[in-house]
C-alpha cells in the first residue's frame, strides 16, 4: 500500500497549527507531524494535534444519518433524514410559532469553515430569537466589554506575545489549553521567549498550574476576586500618577475621569483581604506594569466564568489603555484578518434588543445565555421551546446545569443534531446528521484568525475525497437552512450552491455600492464572473479574500491576495506580518472614541463596593 503527504491546519483548538499528514491509499491518516513550513506554527505540534489521525478514523464516528425509533436510533438515508427534519420543524412552527424552535451552536463549530459561513443562514431562515451558543458559557463577557469600549464585540485585543516585555495573565492556563481568544501556536515557547529576552511573565491564578510554574511570578488569588485586584491596579495607576497615555490614545478616549472616580475607593489595602494578595504586592505589580517599555494584560476563561466576568474583561483592557499599551507594538493589539473587509463599518454595539421569556435575561450578539435554555424548554406558556437544532457541542454535559438540561431535552417534541457522535446530547435527537471526517473537510479559520497574535492566513483543501452521496458539512447546514426557509426536503437538494449564490450576489452588490470599497462603482456581475474555486464555498472564501485588506480588489491590485494565489503559492500558509496599530479601523462607538468607563460597568462596580466588607474565609493556596 502506498502513502502520500498532505498539509492542513489543525482543527482541534485555537492555536492554528499547521500539520503534515501521511495518508494511505484509502485516505486514512497514518501519521501526523507538525508542518515545518508553516510560517506561523513552524513545525510545532501539541498532543491533541498529534491524535488527529485517531479522531479522523475513530470507529465510533457516525458515517451516515440516524433517526430515532422506539428501539433506539437506526440508520436512514440522507433524503429520508432531511424529509423527517422538514416535517418535524414545520409541525412545530405551524402549531407554536418560530420562537418555539431554538438553536444551540457548540464550540467545535468555531473550528470549522462551515459553521461560521452557514450556521447564521440557518438561524436567519428559522426566524427564531432563541439562539444559544457555547460563547455564553465561556467568553461572552469579553465580547460585551469590547462592544462597549470599542463598538465592536469582535474587536478583542490580543497580547502581542512576540514583542511584549511584560505579560500579566489572569485566568488562563495556555500550557494546557494552547490559548483562547489569543491564537498562538507554541504558546509555551512564546512565553519562554518573553523571559529569554529579559521580560517578565506574571500569572494570577488560585492554583499552581503548569503555566504558573513557568512564570517569573505567580500571584495566588482567592477564586472569583480578580475584579478587586484589577480595579486596585487601576486605582494605583491613578493614585501614583502612573497613567501614561499616548497622544493617539488620549485623542480617542472618553471617560478617563469617570474611571478614576469609580476606582477611588478600591485601594490595595482595602482589597488585600478580599483577594489574599498583599497590598504591597498589588502596588508593585501596578508599578511594574507601568514601568515596562512594552506590556500587555491578558485575561481569559477564569476571568469570564465568575460573578464579575464582564467587569474583569473591561478592567483588563482599561489597564492596557491606562499604561499606553492598547494598539501598540508589544501591547494589546487588534489582528487584521485577511477575509474581513476594513471598509465596512459595523453598527454601534447594543444589547437587550429582546429578552428571554422566563428569566428576562438580555440578548447579546443575537444570543441568549445557554444557562437559561432549560428554563425555556421546561416552563409552560406561549413561546415555550418545543424543538431544538444543535450544531456541534454537547450542552447536556458541558452547559451550566447540564443535568437539568439533559432531562429537559427528553421532553422536546423534535430535535435535530449536526454531530459526528451519539453523545449525552444527541441521544435525544429525532435525527442526527453527521458531518464528514476532518480529512474530507476543507478548513479556513473564519472565526479564529481574528484573534491571532500575527496576521496570517491559510486555506486547507480536503485531503481525502467524500464518498459518493455523502454531503459536506456545508451542504448539511445549507440544506437545513433551505428547509427552514420553506423548501421541502427533496427540492432543497444539496442547497449549498443556491445559498452561496444568494450570499455572493448580496455581498458583491453592497460592496459595489459602498464608498471606500475596493470595488466601488463596478458591476456585480463582472465581479461574480471573476470568482475562483472548485466549490461555491471556495468561491465565497475567494470573494472574502479579494475584498479584504490584503486582497487584489478583483484585479485592482495584481499582487493582492486571492484564494487561487493562496492555494498555489502558499500551501503552508502566508505570514502577513506582525500585528499593526489599527484602532481607527475598528472603532465604531457612537462617539467614534474609546468609551473607557461605560455607564453600565460603572454602575455594576457598586456590587464590588458592597461586597468589600463581607466576611471571607482564608484564601485558597492549593498546589
Amino acid at each position: 500500500m502506498g502513502t502520500r503527504t498532505a498539509f492542513r491546519t489543525c482543527p482541534l483548538c485555537e492555536a492554528l497549527c499547521g500539520l503534515e499528514l501521511t495518508l494511505d491509499d484509502a485516505g486514512g491518516i497514518t501519521r501526523v507531524r507538525g508542518d515545518a513550513a508553516d510560517p506561523f506554527s513552524k513545525g510545532f505540534i501539541c498532543p491533541k494535534g498529534a491524535t488527529l489521525g485517531s479522531l479522523d478514523g475513530d470507529p465510533d464516528r457516525l458515517s451516515g444519518p440516524l433517526a430515532r425509533t422506539a428501539g433506539g436510533h437506526a440508520d436512514v438515508g440522507w433524503d429520508e433524514a432531511f424529509e423527517t427534519v422538514r416535517r418535524g420543524l414545520a409541525e412545530v412552527v405551524e402549531r407554536h410559532g418560530r420562537d418555539a424552535v431554538a438553536v444551540y451552536i457548540g464550540n467545535p463549530t468555531a473550528h470549522s469553515v462551515a459553521g461560521p459561513l452557514y450556521a447564521g443562514a440557518l438561524v436567519k431562515a428559522l426566524g427564531t430569537r432563541n439562539l444559544y451558543t457555547a460563547s455564553t458559557a465561556d467568553q461572552m463577557p469579553k465580547h460585551v466589554s469590547s462592544g462597549h469600549l470599542f463598538g465592536d464585540p469582535l474587536a478583542v485585543p490580543v497580547p502581542d506575545l512576540d514583542r511584549t516585555g511584560h505579560l500579566l495573565m489572569l485566568g488562563a492556563n495556555p500550557l494546557e489549553s494552547n490559548g483562547s481568544l489569543c491564537s498562538a501556536p507554541d504558546f509555551p515557547g512564546r512565553l519562554k521567549a518573553i523571559r529569554e529576552r529579559g521580560g517578565k511573565v506574571t500569572v494570577v491564578d488560585p492554583r499552581r498550574t503548569r503555566t504558573a510554574g513557568l512564570a517569573d511570578e505567580h500571584l495566588f488569588i482567592r477564586p472569583g476576586t480578580d475584579a478587586y485586584l484589577l480595579i486596585a491596579l487601576v486605582h494605583t495607576l491613578f493614585a501614583e500618577d502612573l497613567v501614561s497615555l499616548t497622544a493617539h490614545l488620549r485623542e480617542r478616549l472618553n471617560g478617563l475621569d469617570d474611571l478614576r472616580a469609580v476606582a477611588v475607593d478600591f485601594t490595595p489595602e482595602r482589597v488585600a483581604a478580599v483577594t489574599g494578595i498583599p497590598a504591597a504586592t498589588i502596588r508593585r505589580t501596578a508599578r511594574e506594569l507601568a514601568a515596562a517599555d512594552r506590556a500587555a494584560v491578558y485575561g481569559r476563561i477564569g476571568t469570564c466564568t465568575q460573578a464579575y466576568g464582564t467587569l474583569n474583561s473591561w478592567l483588563v483592557d482599561a489597564l492596557n489603555v491606562l499604561t499606553g499599551n492598547l494598539d501598540r507594538e508589544g501591547g494589546a493589539m487588534f489582528p487584521r484578518p485577511a477575509h474581513t473587509p476594513v471598509y465596512r463599518r459595523k453598527r454601534p454595539f447594543t444589547t437587550g434588543r429582546w429578552r428571554s421569556r422566563v428569566r428576562g435575561l438580555p440578548e447579546v450578539n443575537g444570543e441568549l445565555p445557554v444557562a437559561t435554555l432549560a428554563d425555556e424548554i421546561e416552563t409552560p406558556g406561549e413561546g415555550r421551546i418545543r424543538a431544538l437544532v444543535t450544531i456541534g457541542g454537547n450542552p447536556a454535559l458541558s452547559a451550566p446545569g447540564s443535568a437539568r438540561l439533559d432531562a429537559a431535552l427528553a421532553g422536546l417534541d423534535f430535535m435535530v443534531s449536526v454531530d459526528p457522535y451519539l453523545n449525552e446530547t444527541t441521544r435525544h435527537a429525532t435525527v442526527v446528521l453527521p458531518p464528514p471526517r476532518p480529512a474530507q473537510t476543507p478548513h479556513y479559520d473564519v472565526a479564529l484568525l481574528g484573534f491571532a497574535v500575527r496576521d496570517y492566513v491559510r486555506y486547507s483543501p480536503p485531503v481525502a475525497p467524500l464518498p459518493d452521496g455523502r454531503p459536506s458539512e456545508a451542504a448539511i447546514l445549507a440544506r437545513l437552512a433551505l428547509i427552514a426557509s420553506g423548501a421541502d426536503g427533496a427540492s432543497a437538494g444539496d442547497g449549498t450552491a443556491a445559498l452561496d449564490e444568494m450570499i455572493i450576489s448580496g455581498t458583491l452588490g453592497k460592496a459595489a455600492a459602498m464608498d471606500g470599497s475596493p470595488v466601488h462603482g463596478r458591476e456585480p456581475a463582472e465581479l461574480r464572473a471573476m470568482l475562483d474555486g472548485g466549490t461555491s464555498t471556495e468561491q465565497r472564501i475567494d470573494m472574502m479574500l479579494r475584498l479584504g485588506p490584503y486582497g487584489d480588489g478583483f484585479g485592482a491590485d495584481p499582487g493582492g491576495l486571492t484564494l487561487a494565489r493562496l492555494r498555489a503559492e502558499h500551501p503552508h500558509g502566508l505570514d502577513l506580518g506582525p500585528l499593526k496599530p489599527r484602532l481607527d479601523e475598528i472603532l465604531c462607538t457612537p462617539s467614534g472614541r474609546i468609551e473607557l468607563c461605560p455607564p453600565p460597568f460603572a454602575a455594576d462596580a457598586d456590587r464590588l463596593r458592597s461586597a468589600l466588607n463581607a466576611p471571607r474565609d482564608a484564601p485558597s493556596r492549593s498546589c
